[in-house]
């Protein structure tokens, strides 16, 4: 070949290089553990369903990097009185389709989530609220039952959805088809496979950062870690501790990681099968080595909690004191339930640790107790968690949090009877609760969860495990520091220069 046409090969492939490259930049990529539940809103809020919608749509208030709640498409708000709260509206948001986002979009969208026909999973985070109603184009004036102290750091998670389109489409198709006024519109959603997102050209903070953003299903965690390094991936959730220095050896990736209010924990059925039983509960507790885990099974990539509940959040308290590790003696409370050999459905999915569940499950079993893992997709294993108790398992791991750092999204949600994720029932502990989400008073609301904190240690119809340290890996180039409240907001994100 000439020497001529040789150089213009290479500049040829040159620019096909310098393209591709151009490509790569302008699409981010994420691998997420698990398909989108729910691109609703309003409906699940599971985590890999919460990064992606969130991304579509604006909410009423936000928390900034310090964890501060911050305006949003509320710009302020005012208390007129202990139940009454005026949000005045940004009057510069559009929608993805290009209509204007107004005050009766925001009274909708509150009404909408606290609406029973709903059915929102969300609804114990927001049903303190009794109505909203619009004042002005611009003001929006809510009312809760009561005086509601956690109610700002709750409207955090309340996302704006278009009044019109909603109505015009229906539930059903919204969830299809979601529309908002986020940084990011929905072009493709190939269930169980990936969600694709185009940056919304007039969207009123900022320019989006990316192009293109490509959230994947990607259930397999040495996967996700082999598409990060191969430059498949740009970003993954979920890394599993053992696997977190093969990600900081390498020159291409980072680990990034941090303590958030999440919390590990452990779902035991009060109301149905062996653990309706008081004794099999504790001994459950007693059987469970929580520092074995943690440094085990997460590296030190957690710490243990004697309550279900962590640091960042208000009402958190250390003053009540778990179960130690004890197995003779989970081994002799199960001998006097009468309960030896029998079998408790452990419910899992790909969300959460095999090895950590397998390791539970044998804690458990070496107390006397028959323990299967049943595991199934995130969204069956939702619904199984939130459905009657006969069918909800003895027993199931979860990662909480309700981003809002505040014991009232933990254990009312969790144990509050009458929620759908509650599997038990006690007076005296709904009492209290209810009691805690209705007074002003900060410290008496502290003294309210600690005693609601010690029938639960009592009653045992969940247990704390551990505080978890979020874990992600990145592409080297990546600029992005994780929060603990574990918001993936691809607008906080950019390649470093």
């Amino acid at each position: 070949m000439p020497a001529k046409f040789a150089s213009i090969s290479v500049l040829l492939l040159a620019l096909s290089a310098s393209t591709a490259l151009a490509q790569t930049k302008d699409t981010l990529t994420i691998d997420l553990p698990n398909d989108a539940a729910t691109l609703d809103p309003h409906l699940q809020w599971n985590t890999d369903s919460y990064i992606i919608y969130r991304n579509i749509f604006d909410n009423l208030l936000t928390r900034d990097s310090k964890g501060e709640i911050v305006p949003q498409i509320a710009k302020s708000w005012k208390y007129l009185d202990d139940k009454t709260i005026e949000f005045q509206i940004r009057d510069d948001v559009t929608f993805q389709d290009g209509t204007k986002l107004t005050a009766d979009d925001v009274a909708f969208s509150i009404n909408r989530i606290i609406d029973p026909k709903l059915k929102s999973p969300q609804l114990s985070q927001f049903d303190q609220i009794a109505k909203a109603e619009t004042t002005s184009p611009t003001v929006v004036k809510m009312t809760t039952k009561s005086a509601y102290p956690a109610l700002l750091a709750q409207l955090v998670k309340l996302s704006i959805v278009p009044k019109a389109y909603v109505e015009k489409v229906g539930d059903q198709e919204f969830n299809q088809k979601p529309m908002g006024s986020g940084p990011y519109k929905m072009t493709n959603w190939q269930k169980g496979v990936e969600t694709d997102l185009e940056a919304y050209s007039n969207y009123w903070r900022a320019k989006p950062p990316f192009q293109h953003v490509v959230f994947r299903a990607v259930p397999d965690v040495s996967t996700r870690i082999a598409d990060l390094k191969t430059g498949k991936a740009d970003l993954i959730r979920d890394v599993q501790p053992d696997q977190a220095s093969s990600l900081k050896e390498d020159p291409n990736t980072q680990l990034l990681s941090g303590p958030t209010e999440r919390i590990g924990y452990l779902y035991i059925n009060a109301e149905a099968g062996p653990t309706k039983d008081l004794r099999v509960r504790q001994a459950i507790a007693y059987a469970i080595d929580k520092q074995g885990l943690v440094d085990a099974l997460l590296e030190g990539y957690g710490k243990p909690v004697d309550v279900v509940g962590a640091e960042p959040v208000f009402g958190f308290t250390d003053e009540v004191k778990g179960y130690p590790y004890d197995p003779a003696k989970a081994a002799e409370l199960i001998k006097q339930a009468g309960a030896e050999g029998q079998t408790i459905e452990f419910l899992t999915s790909p969300s959460y640790s095999r090895a950590l569940v397998e390791a539970i499950q044998q804690m458990i079993s070496e107390a006397g107790l028959k323990v299967e893992i049943s595991s199934s997709d995130q969204a069956t294993f939702l619904k199984r968690r939130q459905g009657d108790p006969a069918n909800a398992g003895g027993l199931a791991f979860g990662a909480w949090s309700c981003a809002c750092q505040d014991a009232d999204g933990i254990i009312f949600p969790l144990f509050r009877s009458g929620g759908i994720w509650a599997k038990y029932k006690n007076d005296k502990y709904d009492t209290l609760v209810d009691q805690a989400r209705s007074t002003l008073d900060q410290e008496k609301r502290k003294d309210l969860y600690k005693q609601a904190y010690q029938i639960l240690q009592q009653d045992v119809p969940g247990l704390g495990l551990y505080q978890i340290y979020a874990l992600y890996g990145a592409n080297k180039k990546l600029k992005w520091e994780p929060t603990a409240n574990e918001a993936m907001f691809v607008m906080d994100m950019s390649w470093q220069q």
